[in-house]
């Protein structure tokens, strides 16, 4: 792999090289990696070694190496998912749809560090707010994307009662219960748009690390949609992250009209675009 200087291209590549080492153990494969859950959660990829150059030559990856990688992932039972930035692994694209996979491009966003994010306005009686470990609403927030992210057109009208059942599969199965520990250590971070109830209608999340952080997961309940929920919590996320000591912000779309929304915001486009193979959480 060429090497980059300290640009923001550098930044987001070293971010995506060291961020899911927070939850999960690398695998080297040659030329290629894989992130391996240390605990039950979404599954993670494979994409570049970085400690190995992905670039014509000794280290260029083959059909093979995509095999050895996609044989382990069977075995953990995990999709076989890649995911890596255009710019930094030209050539391997072409190494992995040649292996049959097809693959989606997201490019990437990127917030001016000199912009002033300004609270964003919300529907009467919702407010933001960040989550603790042990806050109430942890468990509706965790099953939202559930809910905002689906493709079966059914759930278009789920609204609080479906938010509340999925919320009780997540307690039920250990998956709250797993997430807490990260949250306690500043790993993940995820804030809400709530009613006063407590009920979230939209959520996000972002994990920081050395200073850089993704803002992901930005997802509407599908009752409360249309009513800038997914501004409001975007602006709070890049703003709790500013707080917190985080100096580059960036974010992937796969719509111009999300990109819009990123845009009013402040963010602009980084010239840098992600490519993902079967990464359900990325589709």
């Amino acid at each position: 792999m060429r090497r980059m200087s300290d640009s923001l291209c550098a930044r987001i590549e070293r971010y995506y090289a060291t961020v899911p080492l927070l939850f999960a153990d690398a695998e080297e494969h040659g030329p290629l990696r894989l992130f391996v859950r240390k605990e039950p959660g979404t599954p993670y990829y494979g994409g570049p070694n970085h400690a190995q150059p992905t670039e014509e030559g000794s280290g260029s990856v083959t059909s093979a190496d995509i095999d050895r990688v996609r044989a382990r992932q069977r075995e953990l039972g995990v999709p076989e998912a890649f995911e890596w930035l255009a710019e930094a692994a030209p050539t391997l694209r072409a190494h992995i749809e040649a292996a049959g996979l097809p693959v989606a491009e997201r490019p990437l966003m990127a917030l001016d560090p000199h912009h002033r994010l300004p609270a964003q306005p919300l529907p009467a009686g919702v407010t933001i707010r960040a989550l603790t470990a042990d806050d109430p609403a942890l468990p509706a927030v965790l099953a939202l994307p559930r809910l905002a992210f689906t493709k079966n057109t059914a759930a278009g009208s789920a609204g609080p009662r479906q938010l509340q059942a999925e919320a009780e599969k997540l307690i039920a199965d250990g998956t709250v219960e797993t997430i807490r520990p990260s949250i306690r250590a500043g790993h993940k971070r995820l804030v809400a748009a709530l009613v006063p109830d407590g009920t979230p209608l939209a959520a996000g999340h972002y994990h920081p690390a050395g200073g850089t952080t993704e803002i992901g997961g930005v997802g509407t309940l599908p009752t409360a949609r249309r009513q800038g929920l997914a501004a409001a919590v975007t602006a709070a996320l890049a703003t709790h992250a500013r707080d917190h000591g985080v100096h580059t912000v960036f974010l992937a779309y796969a719509e111009d009209t999300v990109a819009r929304i990123y845009a009013r915001l402040g963010f602009r486009p980084a010239d840098i675009t992600l490519l993902i193979a079967d990464q359900p959480a990325r589709s």
